[in-house]
């Protein structure tokens, strides 16, 4: 198991089988930089263009489809002290009588600027700001994008999501989680970008406080492990990812995916997993401003436990 340093060059807009930028060994660990969605840099240098560029891909040696690639997130470090947000929510979260009162389009300012003390670990608005007291939030770094490249040779937007991940905008993709994506070309091809300071739950104003950052990842395999949609795993909660709109669908992609993981996985009688689904699931919102919504199915660790079931 090896430990690798890269700085890239090139960012990609899309997700899928672009060369890879660096050949890895399962186990292995990285430590890399990211630029903001619109492709800013730690100095506030443009080197990109939106939406969300990505570093990597990353090639797993071994990958194969049927397999699933494992993220162990090691850290994810921002590293300027200052990020931004657009500043209205948007209007499909919104009842559509309500949408009278938000300013025209040509009056709308476009974005926010905060200011990001890497020190004290804290975030505040710097910018746009009338008489009134803006606090100071405490920062949670999450991914905002990050997946493996698609099947069939498609090569898919890093403004949206789908079985592949992408631009799941989930808050709960901070430091020590660690995520499995079902591997479709060979090496799996693993990308990631889209750094939030904080960002509150669904991502409604279509942004989080978006900043570049340095993050430190483990790539593993899964061999034979033919999952459907993203799955993840931290202190608390086991949890699985489902994209698509509208958010029903998600929903049910979400939901299917933990059942298959306590079925087929774990060895549990599918009436009993149902049941217990039934009454100790919990859901939490991603991105419900993308082309895809994301919706997170998760089931207690400690719930598992009481159930007997061995999740590891």
């Amino acid at each position: 198991m090896a430990f690798h340093r890269f700085e890239p060059k090139i960012f990609h807009n899309t997700l899928g089988t672009h060369a890879e930028v660096l050949r890895v060994q399962p186990g292995d660990t990285i430590s890399t930089v990211t630029v903001d969605a619109r492709g800013v840099d730690e100095r506030n240098q443009t080197l990109a263009s939106g939406p969300n560029p990505m570093t990597g891909p990353f090639f797993l040696e071994g990958a194969a489809p049927g397999d699933a690639l494992r993220v162990q997130v090691n850290a994810i470090k921002p590293n300027r002290n200052n990020g931004w947000s657009r500043n209205l929510i948007a209007s499909n979260v919104l009842d559509p009588e309500y949408l009278r009162v938000l300013p025209e389009e040509d009056e709308k300012e476009e974005i926010t600027i905060w200011h990001v003390d890497l020190a004290k670990g804290t975030a505040q608005v710097a910018s746009n700001a009338p008489a009134y007291h803006y606090p100071k939030l405490a920062l949670d770094p999450m991914v905002g994008c990050f997946g493996v490249a698609p099947a069939i040779g498609e090569a898919i937007s890093t403004a949206t999501s789908g079985q592949h991940g992408g631009n799941m905008d989930y808050v709960g993709f901070r430091e020590g989680v660690t995520v499995w994506f079902p591997v479709a070309v060979e090496g799996g091809l693993f990308f990631l970008g889209d750094l939030h300071a904080l960002q509150g739950d669904g991502e409604i104003v279509g942004t989080g406080i978006e900043i570049s950052g340095e993050v430190e990842f483990t790539l593993d395999l899964e061999r034979g492990l033919n999952i459907h949609w993203p799955r993840g795993m931290d202190d608390k909660f086991l949890f699985t990812a489902g994209n698509a709109r509208p958010l029903d669908q998600a929903t049910q992609h979400a939901t299917t995916e933990m059942s298959r993981w306590l079925t087929q996985d774990m060895g549990v009688n599918l009436k009993t997993a149902h049941i217990m689904l039934g009454q100790c699931v919990k859901y939490d919102l991603g991105n419900m401003y993308d082309p895809a919504y994301t919706m997170i199915c998760k089931m207690a660790r400690t719930d598992l436990v009481e159930w007997g079931i061995k999740y590891m």
